[in-house]
């Protein structure tokens, strides 16, 4: 992705250089809710992060960041402000105004509107102070562990899959699924729990879409190897053996990556349906 020289969002919050320490979990259902989401992509994360309030950090330490961390923050930045520019036009088009979300570069643990959270959540989203958190030491286990191609472009699409849970969050979309989810039993629940992160994959490949004078070859190859190795069926493989697909939250390698193409082809955000896809 070409991206040096260009702007940089000014909603971004660099905590990494002050670490809190790993965090230690309060109760043994915890550690199993914490390793549960280990690694799943993407997420509206409150529900999750309220669970992690007992949590107990070690002290901070402070360092110096290195030059390779300096630049992946400045390409996370500009990638946030390529988001903004792009959602700010599009929300204009239909006559509404855009609220920008924040980003927290963290490293190890942190604390956010939804709770505490480690890095083992992986990104996340939170829809309390509407802010992206990511500890982009992410990036390198989803290369090593899940088989992800690598690539920075694999983290413009972890980021722009974030902010397409915001966009839910403007919308109300996120509200009304939690709402409805409410009165579901559990696999019925895990359903919409997918559409609203294909949903989100949707809305990254909208932002891809538009954002096409900026990529380089091979980026979208290494935003579908991302999405790939963060499906469900893949991760259940990788993790257990076995998949089981009514424990589905985030949806397959496959559905993950079409949903994605299907935004970046088409730059239509009414095709972004995938409530009713899922239904058909």
């Amino acid at each position: 992705m070409k991206w040096k020289g260009r702007r940089k969002s000014g909603n971004v919050e660099d905590r990494r250089g002050s670490s809190k320490g790993k965090l230690v979990a309060g109760g043994g259902i915890i550690a199993i809710i914490v390793l549960a989401v280990q690694f799943f992509v993407g997420g509206d994360s409150g529900e999750i992060l309220n669970q992690l309030q007992d949590q107990v950090g070690a002290p901070a330490e402070e360092r110096e960041l290195t030059a390779a961390e300096q630049e992946l923050g400045d390409f996370a930045a500009t990638v946030l402000a390529d988001t903004e520019d792009i959602w700010n036009q599009l929300f204009q088009q239909s006559g509404a105004n855009y609220q920008e979300p924040g980003m927290v570069l963290f490293s190890d643990a942190v604390n956010t509107g939804c709770g505490s959270a480690s890095s083992a959540s992986g990104p996340f989203y939170c829809p309390a102070d509407q802010k992206v958190y990511m500890d982009l030491s992410f990036f390198e286990e989803l290369r090593t562990r899940f088989g992800a191609q690598g690539g920075d472009f694999a983290i413009a699409y972890v980021i722009a899959h974030e902010v397409g849970h915001h966009i839910q969050t403007l919308l109300g979309t996120s509200g009304k699924v939690r709402q409805l989810q409410q009165n579901l039993n559990e696999r019925e629940s895990n359903e919409l729990s997918v559409a609203l992160e294909l949903q989100a994959d949707f809305y990254a490949g909208i932002w891809a879409h538009y954002n096409r004078e900026y990529l380089e070859e091979g980026d979208i190859q290494e935003a579908l190897s991302a999405a790939s190795a963060v499906g469900d069926d893949a991760i259940q493989k990788r993790t257990s053996g076995r998949v089981v697909p009514d424990a589905f939250t985030h949806g397959t390698s496959e559905q993950r990556m079409d949903w994605f193409m299907k935004g970046y082809r088409s730059g239509d955000l009414s095709l972004g349906d995938t409530f009713q896809a899922l239904s058909n």
